[in-house]
C-alpha cells in the first residue's frame, strides 16, 4: 500500500517535513559516493531551513506532554497491554527529560560552523558549489568517504534526539487512526468534519493504483481530488469512482 500523509495543523507539517529529511540525509550518508553525501549535506541545510521558522524543541516538548496526558489514564485500563504502554511512556519520559536538557536552539551547532555556512550561501546559487567557486567543498568531497561520514555524523548526531522525538510522536499519532473505506465518486471526494478534531489525515492506495490523491484539508472539511498522471501532460481528473482507505488520526 502507498500512504500519503497530510497534516491538518502547522506543527505536525513541520515534523513531518523533517521526518523526510531526516530519512534522506540518513540513506545518503550510508552510501559512499560523493554525490551521496553532497545530497546529505544539502538535506542538512534543509533541516537548518525548516529548525530556524519554528521553536522546534518547545513544539516537540508540548507534543510529548500531551501525549503523555493522553496515554496516562489508560494504565487503569485492564483492556490495555501494560507492557505495551508503560514501554511507550518511559520513552515519552526519556524523550522529555532529554529535550529539555537539550542546549541552544535546533540546529545551533551548525550555524555556528562557519565552513558549512560559507558553503551554505554559495548552495542556493545555481552551479555555485563547481570547484572553481568552492576549491575547499570540492577538497572535503574527494576526501575518504569514512573521512566524509565521520564529519556528516558529527554534524547529524546533535540533532538525533530530535529525530527520535518526532518519530515516536508521528509514530503514535499514525497508529491512532482507523482506516476506513471511502468512495470517491467520479474522482471526488468532500467530508465535513463537523468538530471531530484531527491531527493527521491519511490515505492509502494499492500499489497498484493508479491514482494520486490531491488533498485539501483543515479542521473543518477534506477535499480530495484524485488525478491520472502520465508524466507528459497535465495531471488529468479520474473520470471513474476511485476506492481508498482514509484514516483521520488524533490524539
Amino acid at each position: 500500500m502507498i500512504s500519503y500523509d497530510y497534516p491538518l495543523n502547522e506543527r505536525i507539517r513541520t515534523l513531518l517535513r523533517l521526518e523526510h529529511l531526516f530519512d534522506k540525509a540518513d540513506f545518503y550518508v550510508s552510501r559512499d559516493d560523493k554525490l551521496d553525501h553532497h545530497a546529505a549535506i544539502m538535506a542538512l541545510f534543509e533541516m537548518m531551513d525548516v529548525t530556524t521558522r519554528a521553536d522546534l524543541k518547545s513544539e516537540l516538548l508540548q507534543e510529548v506532554e500531551r501525549h503523555k496526558s493522553f496515554l496516562e489514564p489508560l494504565q487503569s485500563n485492564p483492556s490495555i497491554d501494560l507492557d505495551a504502554l508503560d514501554n511507550v511512556l518511559g520513552q515519552l519520559k526519556e524523550i522529555n527529560h532529554t529535550l529539555y536538557t537539550l542546549p541552544g536552539k535546533t540546529g545551533q551547532h551548525l550555524r555556528d560552523n562557519d565552513w558549512l555556512m560559507s558553503i551554505r550561501q554559495r548552495a542556493v546559487i545555481p552551479g555555485g558549489l563547481c570547484e572553481f567557486d568552492a576549491p575547499s567543498y570540492h577538497y572535503w568531497l574527494h576526501q575518504d568517504a569514512s573521512i566524509r561520514r565521520r564529519d556528516l555524523d558529527a554534524w547529524l548526531n546533535p540533532m538525533r534526539c530530535i529525530q527520535k522525538s518526532l518519530s515516536l510522536i508521528l509514530k503514535l499519532l499514525r497508529e491512532a487512526g482507523q482506516p476506513v473505506h471511502q468512495i470517491a465518486r467520479q474522482g471526488n471526494y468532500q467530508q465535513v468534519l463537523s468538530g471531530r478534531s484531527a491531527q493527521l489525515l491519511r490515505i492509502k492506495m494499492p500499489d497498484e493504483s493508479t491514482f494520486v490523491p490531491e488533498i485539501s484539508a483543515n479542521r473543518y472539511a477534506i477535499n480530495i481530488r484524485f488525478t491520472l498522471l502520465d508524466g507528459q501532460q497535465k495531471p488529468k481528473t479520474a473520470d471513474e469512482d476511485v476506492e481508498f482507505n482514509l484514516m483521520l488520526c488524533s490524539l
